[in-house]
């Protein structure tokens, strides 16, 4: 009976492992069939393609580039290049991921020197079908991933421990008028950026696991002019230190779907320590639903929502602790803030302020502890 009731165990085990695993993209790095690959060896990379050698040298960069070039010309769907080694890839130099393209990197890049522009170690434009499934980075690149004009993007397990840079920028910046489509990323840690750890510019469909900032220079997740997202977890500690961003920020219209708000931004938690902000919503964005919040000792406000449309902060349930406030404020130059709801919050050693009145605000089901609240009736 013991002997079933174990074997019971480890399928129910086994069950509920399978079913909240965030993707495939979480095995062990390397593990599985792949088309080609890049292999270090003492000093010496060598880029295979089955039995073709494609590099033979000492350029980490060389023999990633090699051994992608070696995949089908002209394919339609994704092929596979694991990366085993760790080295180093200069600031000023890219490795370029084209299209239906996986790649996976089993080692650490360090990227040395300095350079300009969009330079990445990781750089994908006007491509499609792309993913990263494990990326270990170091260093200051400019941008640790850089993808502007994609779709179907899927970046899994992204470490990324820096000196300077931006972590991962995700855009449309070439063409405008097309936007980033359907965008995945798993499981993000980004520390010592100089920039935002995570930012996206003009995606719709975007879903992201976690996002991991530690001490960077700007937000953890910035979402600009984003559409259509689901994050499950924000956290940040020390993010924005000394400057307006946040843990969370979302800006330039993010959440405007043609001339409207509807509910498309979707947030489980939000946890801040320390930094700039905890929450920052501005620029006429809005669409936004922030399940949880856990905010405590920001330099600036907790959260400041300026001139958004539709925002609820804690749905479910929330805790704010000072310095810093929660604040409803607006510029002139935009609409005035209008349909928020902040509830469920317990807030301590802080203040809630609504200045100027916003339109059809609510607060409700909020527990002051040491805090004072100034809002308009």
């Amino acid at each position: 009976m013991r002997s079933l009731a174990l074997l019971g165990a480890a399928i129910l085990t086994a069950a509920l492992a399978h079913t909240t695993a965030p993707s495939a993209t979480a095995a062990d790095c390397g593990t599985g069939s792949f088309n080609a690959e890049a292999v270090l060896s003492g000093s010496t990379w060598t880029a295979r393609n089955g039995s073709r050698t494609v590099y033979t040298g000492t350029s980490m960069l060389a023999a990633m580039q090699a051994a992608t070039g070696s995949l089908t010309t002209g394919r339609t769907s994704k092929e596979r290049v694991v990366v085993r080694g760790s080295g180093s890839i200069s600031a000023g130099s890219r490795f370029s991921l084209p299209s239906y393209t996986t790649l996976d990197v089993c080692g650490t890049i360090n990227v040395t020197g300095s350079g300009s522009g969009d330079q990445a170690p990781v750089y994908a434009r006007n491509v499609r079908d792309i993913e990263v499934q494990h990326l270990t980075l170091t260093g200051a690149p400019l941008y640790g991933i850089f993808i502007r004009n994609a779709t179907n993007v899927v970046l899994g397990q992204i470490d990324m421990r820096l000196s300077a840079g931006l972590g991962i920028r995700i855009d449309n910046h070439g063409d405008r008028a097309v936007r980033t489509r359907n965008v995945h990323i798993d499981n993000v840690h980004v520390s010592g950026a100089s920039s935002h750890a995570v930012e996206t510019y003009g995606v719709d469909q975007l879903t992201i696991g976690t996002v991991t900032a530690r001490d960077v220079g700007g937000s953890g997740l910035l979402l600009n002019d984003t559409t259509n997202a689901t994050i499950t977890t924000v956290d940040g500690s020390g993010a924005g230190t000394g400057t307006g961003y946040a843990a969370f920020r979302t800006a330039n219209r993010n959440g405007r779907i043609g001339d409207s708000y509807p509910t498309n931004i979707r947030v489980g938690q939000v946890i801040a320590r320390g930094g700039g902000r905890g929450v920052f919503c501005v620029s006429e964005s809005g669409g936004l639903v922030i399940d949880r919040v856990d905010i405590a000792q920001t330099g600036s406000n907790a959260v400041l929502i300026e001139n958004c449309y539709n925002v609820t902060l804690a749905a479910q349930s929330g805790t704010v602790s000072g310095p810093g406030d929660i604040r409803l404020a607006a510029r002139s130059e935009f609409p005035v803030t209008r349909d928020v709801v902040v509830q469920n919050l317990r807030v301590s050693n802080s203040a809630i302020t609504e200045n100027p009145c916003g339109t059809n605000t609510t607060f409700r089901n909020n527990t002051l502890v040491g805090s004072s609240q100034n809002i308009c009736s």
